[in-house]
């Protein structure tokens, strides 16, 4: 689909290495060309200074649908490999004062006090999870984001939109689909119709029977003008909800749990509370950012950084799993996992008119899970070493396929209480 070819990196897409190719991709200079599935270009930014000054420069749009001249002219086919991160009209892809009533209808769901409000169902399913984990056998493996990191964040999320278990699991599928770059295009045009299809008989679900979730909310909602959201808006910022909240979780668990493993002077640290899941979890987005590459932006008008012209139109890729490991941000140790350093800035939440408005969440969640985890079974250690675990196979996410662990489980102490682990906090 483009004449660049010979001069773009071509992305992995099985993420075999994505930090050793943000590396590779810092080291050509601030804005590089890539290739991406189906032969299509972007500019990947894989370093700090480059990356904070796009995401919040007003020449720079999400919205394919409004600045991507090859989708707008029907270039970009309706099966390419990456078209449901293109196809989605909510806040995420909005631009200007689409964007704003979308965020401003969105973030009544995220208000601090309605976030401290969930602390008790996250408490519930954490320790819904724990207990089932508690009766696997002394020294067996198990997979520890399958039994705890993948359906924690995962349930938790389905909860708070109203979505059953029936229709969580099915649409569980259908987000690894999208996330993972290795697909077809065939798989790719049925990913989008399928997620497209389950929030549709969600909101009618909901329409017919309003519950107290974030669905039955925003059917109800109108913005200051009165106006409604329209129906492509509903479905796809209750997609947008589901899958930013849980797959990114999901890859901070798994992330978080082996550096822990791996650094067990460090998990010292933060159980006799030397440290704190604070500085876990913030350590944890720097150097092991759950979302490496995201999909994409557009420049709308000629950009310039660092020498380099992004021309209008141009798509941009932002590489979240670059910035932290930035060594001019964070010097020679900037990929060392380290939670008593200093300075543990990184952008896993975005920054500027995109930052992630269910941030507070995010944090409350890991902090409860990591801490009433290691609470029940402090032994927790690798079955396998770590340089075994496979990555998934995308460079989007940063993670891995499975978690194999030995939970070795302690004696619960007369008289605790379980439901409290959270604040070991």
């Amino acid at each position: 689909m483009e004449n660049r070819c010979p001069v773009a990196h071509t992305l992995d897409t099985t993420g075999r290495d994505i930090h050793g190719e943000a590396a590779e991709l810092r080291a050509r200079g601030a804005a590089t060309l890539v290739e991406l599935p189906g032969g299509v270009h972007a500019w990947s930014l894989n370093d700090y200074a480059s990356i904070r000054k796009v995401l919040t420069d007003p020449k720079v749009t999400k919205s394919a649908r409004n600045h991507w001249p090859k989708f707008i002219n029907g270039e970009i086919r309706p099966d390419w490999e990456m078209i449901s991160w293109i196809a989605m009209d909510n806040m995420v892809t909005s631009f200007g004062k689409d964007h704003v009533r979308l965020r401003r209808l969105v973030g009544k769901a995220f208000t601090p006090r309605r976030t401290e409000a969930v602390r008790p169902l996250i408490e519930g399913l954490t320790n819904h999870l724990l207990d089932a984990l508690e009766q696997v056998p002394e020294g067996e493996v198990v997979d520890l984001r399958e039994g705890f990191a993948y359906p924690l964040p995962a349930m938790l999320v389905a909860e708070l939109i109203g979505m059953g278990e029936e229709q969580r699991t099915a649409t569980a599928k259908v987000i690894d689909m999208m996330v993972d770059t290795t697909v077809t295009p065939e798989q790719a045009q049925a990913v989008l119709a399928n997620w497209r299809g389950a929030m549709e008989e969600l909101v009618a679900q909901k329409r017919a029977q309003p519950g107290e979730d974030i669905t039955s909310d925003l059917i109800a909602a109108r913005d200051e003008d009165g106006s409604r959201l329209s129906e492509a808006e509903l479905c796809d910022t209750i997609f947008a909800i589901l899958g930013a909240g849980s797959e990114t979780t999901i890859n901070f668990f798994d992330n978080a749990i082996t550096a822990l493993l791996t650094h067990r002077d460090q998990l010292e640290l933060v159980l006799s509370g030397r440290a704190s899941w604070d500085d876990v979890i913030d350590e944890t987005l720097r150097v092991e950012s759950p979302l490496a590459h995201l999909p994409l932006r557009y420049a709308v008008e000629d950009i310039e950084l660092d020498g380099v012209t992004i021309p209008k139109g141009d798509p941009i890729l932002v590489n979240y799993s670059g910035v932290g490991r930035d060594p001019a941000l964070h010097g020679e140790s900037a990929c060392a996992f380290d939670i008593t350093r200093a300075d543990k800035e990184h952008l896993s939440f975005g920054f500027g008119p995109h930052y992630c408005l269910g941030a507070g969440v995010a944090r409350l969640v890991a902090t409860i899970g990591l801490s009433t985890l290691f609470a029940r079974f402090p032994e927790l250690d690798l079955a396998v070493p770590a340089g075994e675990l496979q990555p998934l196979p995308t460079f989007i996410m940063n993670g891995h396929r499975s978690l194999p662990v030995r939970l070795k489980a302690a004696p619960a102490a007369a008289g605790s209480s379980r439901t409290t682990a959270g604040a070991v906090a």
